[in-house]
């Protein structure tokens, strides 16, 4: 099922990310926590590339169990920035042939190591070459709240946003974010600018204190006082670090659906007990 036609039937949706398996050895324990986390029947379920399409194997084959073991929707991601042509032709079909519908198209974080194809530089030519080759597939982007960290503009930013919109997205999901009032106000812009697609707010539970400085490196994400202060007090302890990072998440959840931003999907870092927990604080809202 699309993604489109999933926002498009329910009033809320909530949707969980899990990412593949780095090593070969460790895919059982990935595959075993993705399957836990779609029994909690989430509306879809995403399955990242992971850096320079390492784990693209990988990712096609938990995207393609998920979806004809478990009957949950997925969205599969794509990366382009260190990928060829053809690579990209082929995984676009292996999915098809997989029968996903939905693919998430990213340019990707730029690897340390490794060689950088060149074929593409920005993810809006990957967009419009998935809208070339498959016009039938529901194509989703990034956005980021706080401005992406390679543009030294909010303004910038948007005009590359709109520039993946109108190569084809059909929707758009959000880098994390810690602070509601960043979303509101990304939201009036990009209205503002003419991007009308649906915006899923990405919301990632943090639940250990080293998650704050790492999302802090790899997203320039602000961090409140509040969260601050949560870290303070309970990060010397995993249990209730664990419970208070569930319920920041659950709050945030909670205030953007009272603010009729209706659609979440969450970072659960495979981690189905996580996604457990937010899905017991939602129970009711989501019937």
């Amino acid at each position: 099922m699309k993604i489109s036609d999933i926002l498009a039937a329910n009033d809320v949706t909530i949707s969980f990310e899990v990412f593949p398996p780095k090593t070969q050895d460790a895919f059982v324990s990935v595959e075993e926590a993705a399957a836990k986390i779609a029994a909690l029947r989430p509306h879809f379920m995403s399955v990242t590339y992971g850096a320079g399409g390492g784990t693209s194997a990988n990712t096609s084959r938990i995207a393609a169990d998920l979806q004809n073991k478990f009957g949950v929707p997925v969205l599969a991601h794509l990366t382009c920035v260190s990928s060829t042509r053809y690579h990209v032709h082929h995984m676009i079909e292996e999915y098809r042939e997989n029968g996903i519908e939905n693919i998430m198209a990213l340019r990707g974080d730029k690897p340390k190591e490794g060689r950088i194809a060149y074929e593409y530089h920005y993810a809006s030519e990957l967009i419009r070459e998935i809208r070339e080759l498959a016009p039938d597939l529901c194509i989703g982007g990034a956005c980021y709240p706080e401005g992406h960290v390679e543009c030294d503009r909010p303004s910038e930013d948007i005009r590359h946003l709109k520039e993946k919109v109108d190569a084809g997205v059909d929707f758009l999901t959000t880098q994390m974010f810690f602070d509601n009032n960043m979303l509101y106000n990304f939201l009036y812009r990009i209205r503002e600018a003419g991007i009308s697609v649906p915006v899923l707010p990405g919301i990632m539970p943090i639940t250990n204190p080293k998650q704050v400085a790492r999302s802090v490196k790899l997203s320039g994400s602000t961090v409140p006082q509040r969260m601050r202060m949560m870290v303070d007090r309970f990060g010397s302890s995993p249990a209730q670090m664990k419970q208070a990072g569930i319920i920041y998440a659950t709050e945030q959840i909670i205030d953007l659906i009272a603010n009729n931003v209706t659609h979440i999907h969450v970072y659960s870092m495979n981690k189905p007990e996580i996604a457990a927990g937010i899905m017991n604080n939602l129970s009711e809202i989501l019937k």
